[in-house]
């Protein structure tokens, strides 16, 4: 038997169809992720208030799933019981309540500043900055009111 001393090559073949398909992968499977993942994401309402929540196509899915268990932070809990609140009663009330969840949670005492801040800016926007000005006082080290003027300016 005679053997060749010249190596054999495939003329024209290189690496046949599943490595055109591996490439093709590579180069369309990053694209789809990123594609499906920004379809994925809804838009964030950060006014506090359930009015201009928008539903995405995942929420849709999850709906259908058993709902799952979410665990928010107590300071997010209570920013968003009393922006809904602050729908329903005035600011007094809300800044009240407020301050009674301080007092009765002392973990909360350090995000008491930016919840009220939040109040203040909800406020002007239902009440007027005049009105909404009316009602602060110092819950928070007036952080109510530097929301007010803030979202006045």
């Amino acid at each position: 038997m005679k053997h060749s001393t010249t190596p054999q090559t495939r003329r024209g073949h290189r690496g046949g169809p599943a490595r055109h398909i591996g490439r093709t992968l590579a180069l369309v499977l990053p694209v789809v992720l990123v594609l499906s993942g920004t379809l994925a994401v809804t838009r964030v309402n950060w006014t506090g208030s359930p009015s201009g929540s928008v539903l995405a196509a995942s929420d849709v899915s999850s709906a259908e799933a058993p709902a799952k268990t979410v665990t928010r932070a107590p300071q997010d809990v209570l920013r968003d019981q009393l922006m809904t609140e602050l729908q329903k009663e005035n600011p007094g009330v809300v800044l009240t309540h407020l301050q009674q969840a301080v007092n009765g949670h002392p973990s909360l005492a350090e995000h008491c500043t930016s919840i009220a801040r939040a109040l203040g800016r909800a406020a002007v926007r239902i009440y007027g900055a005049s009105r909404a000005q009316s009602y602060a006082r110092p819950v928070c080290d007036t952080a109510f009111a530097s929301g007010v003027l803030a979202a006045h300016s």
